[in-house]
């Protein structure tokens, strides 16, 4: 053996590996077999023991997963879920929370009432579930959810998005970036829609020259089926995989093919799925074809016209819009519309021309309007508050020639929000010590939310300082992590954290970054705010969040704006701009801030349902007149902005608004705030935070909307439904009769003679008797068929021409044709007036006047 030593050791020759993909399932214990059920049902987002029992699995993943259970289940490890089959504390809880669901299903096996189908375009239910952009879809998710907990009999469908709204990030400059992240369909809580014979639904819907293959899923929403389209696999085309690839997404093309599978494919899953409901209920526009499709299916199969079809749709149809500008409103040019669509008018029995006369108020129009198509075949109109509810009138008002906007049936049923869902943890609990065992089930009663004046104000105060401190704690860390990818300077961000205060008064404006909501306006006087936040005794901070529509430049530079000043030395720690502002954040935000802000240009705020979400939560409104505010309003419980216009000029107002806000927070916000008894309490404040959940709150719940829609709308429609399909339709075809009978008669009903005491025309005099006679040619119609009405208007520079009020004629007498219609005119108000007389088609079966627009002025 050789004693040399090695003098050097030279470089191997290593072969690099061949990586070879592996996956490893993950393997719930039997005994765990629960949680895994448990995760497939949204009724856990509303439960606070499920998510406790999901938190508890592992904390850390469970923050990671962003809460979304099923993917908890897939990451945790094995050695991990060995620990919890041995730990008889939480095998007990899942035990308690599985029976707690499969109680609260079995509570909802047999549910009475009408069976309605629920149609959007968005549902915001959770993070994990990414199906939603903003307010509207939020909305939805918690009626779906209140649905459930009122044991209301409903359905809903929608579409499944495979990378639904983006992700925001903001680069080093404060500007928006949209990133879209696909979503795998088997980690969320979604599930093959299976038929009786177990398989899988699909349905297609025609495409000019194509037909698209649209697979059907469900999401369990407590008691509530959630139906979803998805056009993204192989079976179709590229260019029709992208339909269902991103809500609001691509060009007016494809929402065009969103709404052709929401509307026509989602009526085809329900029938495929064997449902028939009693009642359809368009929310918003974008689901107006399901009128066509249900008119296409009772032709078919009942044999009847278009018209009487009509007449059943109609009947069963109840369209809530929520858009307060007529821009906003989806429509569709002519040529692409009829590309898309020219093949619908032969299978309704109908010319192009009156199809096309369905999504327009005048021949001229070239584009075919989604709002109308839903008004014509709706009996039952509405918007989301009492001030939209009157801007919806002005909005649709051409599709009722004749009519004065304020006659017309467009009523309102103002948004509330899912009180499980929004409010904290540790309000309910004070709820259930103070409010009694069986709330929330008895929200509807509203003197039992009056207890909150039992509370004492130290209790109160310590909540709001620990949901305050929480949510500090929260937009530290989330800030934090989002700046340093971001490569921000760490000495700003230290400096920023180091600012941020849990004992400061905190304002909150959160939302989607549009124009008209005016987030500018804090910032019209720099030096003011500068002076408001810096105040050494009372100092102010405000934090910001919100998406801007990728195509919304102005609302994305807004947001940059206010980025680069919450950079500036006096405004560091003192505004803050959070991305990414999702379900998670607006929870934080609307729990832990002292105060919400809002300040759209009125009315452009259909409801907005922000702010009563917090005040759920004691976070007091303060906000411009506009949308529920101008129901939900109390002095001393939240502050206003006059709701009265003093300029024409928009940035004028813009000037006064900002210099009111400024007033009201250093005269009355903040020194409600920073006002200390000996105890260091704020008693006014606490006042405040009583007042908003005793006097404000009990109004904006899903509970008392769900009511309302049924009160309102679902419960006459549904009786008058089944008057209308009763004895083969008997009503439906009798109503297309009289129509038709009147229209054929209608252009020879002539007014003959108007017989007016003298003094009529030129003045009144209170109190006293004006019999009136109109004589009319009614051409073959009966009396009961024609009414005669005398119309008072009065005008005023504000508001225009109104109606004052309006009596209807009785039929005295008849020679022939020639009818005489008399009315005992009595003026009992002073005032200068106009009049006019009207003419109408009346049938007693008819569900309001505007259902049948027959009519003629004199």
């Amino acid at each position: 053996m050789s004693t040399e030593k090695l003098r050097y050791i030279p470089t191997p020759e290593i072969e690099m590996p061949e990586w070879k993909k592996i996956s490893v399932d993950s393997n719930l214990p039997d005994s765990l077999q629960p949680l895994r059920e448990l995760s497939k049902n949204l009724w856990w987002v509303w439960n606070s023991d499920a998510r406790d029992l999901f938190r508890a699995i592992d904390e850390e993943i469970w923050e990671e997963c962003e809460h979304n259970p099923i993917l908890l289940l897939d990451r945790v490890s094995y050695n991990r879920l060995i620990e919890l089959t041995k730990d008889e504390e939480f095998i007990a809880k899942m035990h308690h929370v599985y029976n707690s669901l499969n109680a609260y299903l079995e509570d909802r096996k047999a549910l009475e009432g009408p069976e309605i189908a629920y149609f959007s375009m968005e549902y915001g239910l959770h993070d994990s579930l990414k199906i939603f952009s903003g307010g509207l879809g939020i909305l939805a998710g918690d009626y779906l959810k209140e649905a459930s907990d009122s044991k209301v009999n409903l359905i809903a469908v929608g579409l499944l998005y495979r990378y639904g709204y983006f992700k925001q990030t903001l680069n080093l400059h404060g500007e928006q970036m949209a990133n879209y992240e696909a979503q795998q369909f088997t980690k969320i809580p979604v599930q093959p829609a299976v038929d009786k014979d177990g398989n899988w639904v699909s349905v297609e819907v025609e495409y000019p020259g194509r037909k698209v293959v649209a697979r059907v899923w469900q999401v369990n929403v407590g008691s509530v089926k959630l139906f979803l389209l998805d056009t993204d696999h192989p079976g179709n085309s590229d260019e029709d995989r992208f339909v269902t690839h991103h809500l609001y997404g691509g060009d007016n093309e494809n929402r065009l093919k969103q709404e052709m599978l929401l509307g026509l494919g989602g009526i085809k899953a329900l029938k495929k799925l064997e449902y028939n409901s009693d009642i359809y209920h368009c929310n918003e526009g974008h689901a107006a074809f399901i009128g066509i499709e249900r008119i296409i299916n009772i032709i078919s199969e009942q044999g009847l016209s278009f018209a009487e079809a009509q007449e059943v749709v109609r009947a069963s149809t109840v369209f809530t819009t929520h858009t307060p500008v007529p821009a906003g409103h989806d429509s569709f040019h002519n040529d692409m519309f009829k590309h898309y669509m020219g093949g619908f008018p032969d299978k309704l029995g109908l010319k192009w021309e009156e199809f096309d006369m369905l999504g327009k108020a005048f021949k001229t129009e070239d584009h075919f309007n989604m709002s109308y198509l839903a008004s014509n075949l709706s009996q039952g109109i509405n918007g989301v508050s009492m001030l939209h509810g009157d801007v919806s009138k002005e909005v649709l008002k051409n599709l009722y020639h004749g009519y004065l906007p304020e006659e017309l049936e467009i009523g309102y049923v103002t948004n509330g929000v899912h009180y499980p869902s929004w409010t904290a943890p540790e309000w309910k609990q004070v709820h259930k010590r103070y409010f009694g065992e069986n709330f929330p089930a008895n929200q509807l009663d509203f003197d039992v939310w009056k207890n909150i004046y039992n509370v004492p104000d130290q209790e109160i105060w310590e909540l709001r300082k620990t949901l305050r401190l929480k949510m500090i704690n929260y937009v530290k860390q989330r800030f934090t992590n989002n700046w340093i990818k971001r490569n921000e300077n760490p000495k700003i961000i230290t400096e920023i954290l180091g600012k941020l205060n849990p004992n400061v008064l905190t304002i909150g404006f959160a939302r989607r970054f549009a124009t008209y909501k005016r987030a500018h306006l804090l910032f019209r006087n720099l030096d003011r705010l500068a002076k408001i936040v810096n105040n050494p005794e009372r100092p102010v901070q405000f934090i910001f969040a919100g998406k801007a529509h990728p195509a919304d430049k102005a609302g994305q530079d807004l947001i940059k704006y206010i980025v680069e000043v919450s950079k500036q030395p006096e405004f560091r720690g003192k505004i803050l701009f959070v991305q990414n502002y999702d379900i998670n954040l607006a929870k934080m935000l609307l729990q832990g801030v002292d105060v919400w802000m809002n300040t759209p240009t009125r009315p452009l705020e259909a409801s907005g349902t922000s702010g009563e979400k917090g005040v759920m939560n004691g976070t007091l409104h303060f906000s411009v007149l506009d949308g529920w505010w101008v129901e939900g309003y109390r002095e001393n419980a939240g502050w206003a902005l006059p709701a009265e216009r003093a300029y024409d000029v928009q940035d004028f107002q813009d000037e006064l608004d900002a210099e009111t806000i400024y007033n009201i927070l250093e005269e009355e916000v903040v020194p409600a705030y920073y006002d200390r008894n000996m105890g260091d309490i704020p008693e006014r404040w606490i006042g405040y935070v009583k007042n908003t959940i005793a006097q404000v709150a009990p109004d904006f719940t899903t509970g008392r909307m769900i009511r309302d829609y049924q009160d309102r709308y679902y419960n006459p429609q549904f009786e008058r439904s089944k008057r209308v399909i009763a004895d083969d339709y008997k009503m439906a075809k009798e109503l297309v009769a009289w129509k038709e009978h009147i229209i054929s008669k209608w252009g020879g009903v002539k007014v003959k003679k108007v017989e007016m005491v003298e003094g009529f025309t030129t003045s009144f005099v209170m109190g006293n008797d004006y019999p009136v006679k109109v004589k009319v040619d009614l051409n073959g119609l009966s009396p009961k068929e024609v009414g005669v009405e005398l119309v008072i208007t009065e005008t005023s520079e504000e508001e225009g021409t109104k109606i004052f009020d309006a009596w209807e004629f009785e039929p005295t007498g008849c020679e022939g044709n020639l009818c005489t219609y008399e009315y005992l005119v009595k003026p009992d108000h002073p005032g200068s007036f106009n009049y006019s007389f009207r003419l109408f088609a009346k049938n007693e079966n008819l569900p309001h006047r505007q259902d049948f627009k027959y009519i003629k002025w004199i």
